[in-house]
């Protein structure tokens, strides 16, 4: 069996990272993925940066184990906690992580002004910091960590009278501000686009970083050779560390999709889930 047969690992806290399996699945149909999603430790927002290390080396690990050829770290906060970690805990292996959108963002403002939505861990880290020492010079930028919305996309409720009340909350003081770009920094995000838009307006640019994860990691793959030849469809296995029906129960409502989902089992170096 050819390593491109291997399948693509993805993890999130939660269903967050499913926006980004989603964009995977419209460029790459043909390459099987392993989607963990860690539900019992969701949300990782208000967690501390070596949990959230602890945590994403023992999913790395888990998704190692059975083959996975690439890793998709497809949330924000670990990316943000964990991604440099990861990288030198696992040497060998190749890592595509979520950065806030704020280069296209700058590039492409008129205002000069852009919403940053995220969680307290992103914009804490050194890679948010990073991305606006690089990209952000000459715009304004501002930013809201949506306290709540995480676990209302988490329970499905993407168009509720409380999501759209922590939405209205974050966005309105921005527009006030004249912005006329929101960045999404946060993979949970990108499934209350519709609601989002409704909240700035047609004039306001909502950006979804999940279809330029998607074509790194198709870069990678192709750089590598390592790139799935086939031409048929390909599966995706679940796991949750959390609830199994509560994830099964979202995958046709976030992903468009169903499959079964597997309770994960797992290690860190302190403790077993």
């Amino acid at each position: 069996m050819s390593i491109s047969d291997n399948p693509i690992g993805v993890f999130d806290s939660g269903v967050g990272g499913l926006s980004v399996l989603r964009s995977i699945r419209e460029q790459m149909p043909e390459e099987t993925v392993l989607y963990f999603g860690d539900q019992g430790h969701v949300p990782y927002g208000p967690r501390s940066m070596e949990q959230i290390q602890n945590f994403s080396e023992g999913i790395t690990q888990f998704l190692l184990d059975r083959g996975s050829k690439l890793i998709v770290v497809a949330c924000n906060t670990a990316s943000a906690a964990a991604l440099a970690y990861l990288r030198g805990r696992f040497p060998d292996v190749s890592f595509v992580g979520m950065e806030p959108a704020v280069k296209p963002a700058a590039e492409t403002t008129r205002t000069g002004r852009v919403g940053v939505l995220a969680t307290p861990a992103t914009f804490q880290g050194a890679l948010y910091a990073s991305v606006v020492e690089r990209f952000g010079a000459g715009v304004e930028l501002f930013q809201h960590t949506c306290p709540g919305l995480v676990g209302q996309i988490e329970k499905g409720e993407l168009d509720s009278a409380n999501t759209r009340a922590i939405l209205e909350d974050a966005l309105h003081p921005m527009l006030e501000k004249n912005i006329d770009t929101v960045v999404l920094g946060c993979t949970h995000y990108p499934f209350v686009i519709p609601l989002i838009e409704r909240v700035v307006g047609e004039n306001v640019r909502v950006i979804d970083p999940a279809p330029s994860v998607a074509r790194q990691a198709k870069r990678l793959l192709e750089a590598a050779g390592t790139k799935s030849l086939s031409q048929r469809r390909a599966s995706v296995r679940f796991f949750t560390s959390g609830d199994v029906e509560s994830m099964k129960s979202m995958l046709p409502v976030l992903l468009g999709e169903t499959g079964d989902v597997e309770l994960a089992v797992w290690k860190t170096d302190t403790e077993v889930f």
